[in-house]
């Protein structure tokens, strides 16, 4: 029963910065091990960047409504 709580905690959370367009670097890290094992994969910060400009545009794209 509280391996299901943490389970669901862990859920819960990845829910929450998902809506609050924070990327989820773990779950990132483990989909490339599993299906491109011994590629390289991006740093953190490279992660980070690369999800920000996915979502409010980068490089001199513009984002937004407006």
């Amino acid at each position: 029963m509280l391996g299901d709580i943490a389970k669901a905690g862990r859920y819960l959370g990845q829910s929450v910065r998902l809506m609050m367009g924070l990327p989820d670097y773990d779950t990132y890290v483990s989909h490339r091990e599993s299906t491109h094992p011994g590629e390289p994969y991006m740093t953190y910060e490279e992660f980070f960047r690369e999800r920000q400009e996915a979502r409010y545009g980068g490089a001199g794209k513009r984002g937004g409504c407006c």
